[in-house]
């Protein structure tokens, strides 16, 4: 189960880098975001594969694996996505409100925008 949530985690991701303009900044950030991210899941796999002997006493290469993975996916991978999405916009429903229907919908995220929001942004009444 948890090779084929990363399968298709990973083709996921390719998609929507495929389907950022080329040579924009959000291109080469999506780059180093999805990078960043393989080589998290490549310590986790390492290191669980060095905790399989023993899981109760797992060694210290092991761990300390572990905790850069989760380092490089706290403080830099989450970066980068956020700066993706909250900075370059990448992947924001265009018409996106605070009012916005539920994506499973189908209508449009550009219909309907109240006084209280406009693209995101809280208005003052």
């Amino acid at each position: 189960m948890i090779v084929s949530g990363i399968i298709g985690g990973l083709i996921a991701a390719l998609i929507d880098w495929l389907g950022i303009p080329e040579g924009t900044r959000a291109k080469y950030i999506g780059l180093i975001h999805g990078l960043s991210n393989v080589v998290v899941v490549i310590l986790f796999v390492i290191s669980w594969f060095m905790c399989r002997p023993n899981p109760a006493a797992p060694g210290m290469t092991a761990m300390m694996l572990g905790w850069i993975g989760i380092v490089i996916a706290l403080f830099f991978a989450s970066w980068l996505g956020g700066e993706l999405v909250y900075r370059l916009n990448v992947g924001v429903d265009r018409g996106a409100n605070l009012d916005a229907p539920n994506s499973l919908s189908g209508r449009s995220a550009l219909g309907g925008l109240s006084r209280r929001s406009t693209c995101g942004v809280i208005r003052a009444r």
